[in-house]
């Protein structure tokens, strides 16, 4: 018996690197008559066949999984944003940090396409909130050495509205890669999907990162509660527990600190502002399905 990663999921095939081969295998009986689907990125124990071939025996304990797209046992989001062509919204960028905040995955907040337009706001913004933030250029390779070092040793998943260059800056990390990548619609201000599936890869700076879907389908769907979201905010946390009644909002409650470190300027306006729009979301959520959150 031998363990990996699944690296690849197509077709009911499940491709498995354990770092000196990869197994095309299929999953026992027992995971679907449990309801259980392995996912890109679990860790699992195969036996390995002849021919490359291989069957999964186990899925190992995940330690956070998305569904939307399928992978599991991610170290860090890596956000890809731009402030070029197309300009990242700020609430989908908060939106993604949330989700990540609350399934125990960190967030890097890397702004692509610094030589058409430096993102300078946006930098500070998220360098307070305590992000690690990058500003880089697929097409000049500036902040490319920085990202490696950054992603060495870690799965990363790559994830930003169309456009703003995830394929092009995986490219740019490892020459000789050959993800295919999409002109952005002067029209429409956005890009193609290039990105058909989740797929993960190992540079040779010793990180393995995962292009995926853009924001649109990045488990949007899978709001955090309201009890819960000021929680996901990192930079609200040292507050939380200085406002003046308990069950505090953070959105217009007398003696409430979050609210007064806003006008003060410790925290950013922009970032309370997609902190009530999530709320507002989460107040649609019934009661009735908040078990299925």
């Amino acid at each position: 018996m031998a363990e990996g990663i699944i690296f690849k999921a197509l077709s009911g095939f499940y491709y498995v690197d354990d770092g000196d081969a990869v197994y095309t295998c299929r999953g026992r009986g027992k995971f679907r008559h449990a309801g259980i689907s392995p996912l890109v990125g679990d860790r699992v124990r195969l036996t390995p066949l002849s021919g490359g071939q291989g069957v999964l025996d186990e899925i190992l304990p995940r330690k956070n999984e998305f569904q939307r797209p399928a992978v599991a046992n991610i170290d860090q989001l890596v956000i890809i944003i731009s402030q070029a062509t197309p300009v990242t919204d700020p609430f989908l960028i908060d939106r993604i940090t949330s989700i990540a905040e609350g399934r125990a995955c960190d967030s890097m907040i890397c702004i692509n396409k610094v030589d058409l337009a430096p993102g300078n706001d946006l930098f500070s913004i998220y360098v307070k909130a305590g992000f690690q933030t990058l500003q880089v250029s697929a097409e000049t390779g500036v902040g490319m050495d920085a990202l490696k070092t950054l992603l060495a040793g870690k799965i990363s998943a790559f994830t930003g509205n169309s456009g703003v260059g995830k394929s092009s800056i995986l490219n740019a990390l490892e020459s000789g890669s050959s993800i295919p990548t999409g002109e952005v619609s002067e029209k429409l201000g956005r890009g193609r999907h290039t990105t058909r599936h989740v797929e993960l890869f190992r540079l040779s700076c010793g990180a393995i990162v995962a292009d995926t879907p853009g924001f649109s389908s990045f488990d949007t769907d899978k709001m955090v509660r309201k009890e819960e979201l000021a929680q996901t905010f990192r930079d609200f946390i040292p507050y939380l527990d200085r406002c003046q009644f308990t069950g505090c909002s953070h959105r217009k409650e007398k003696g409430c600190a979050v609210l007064a470190a806003l006008q003060t300027g410790e925290l950013s306006q922009i970032r309370h502002t997609s902190y009530v729009r999530l709320y507002e979301q989460a107040l649609q959520i019934p009661d009735w399905d908040r078990g299925n959150e």
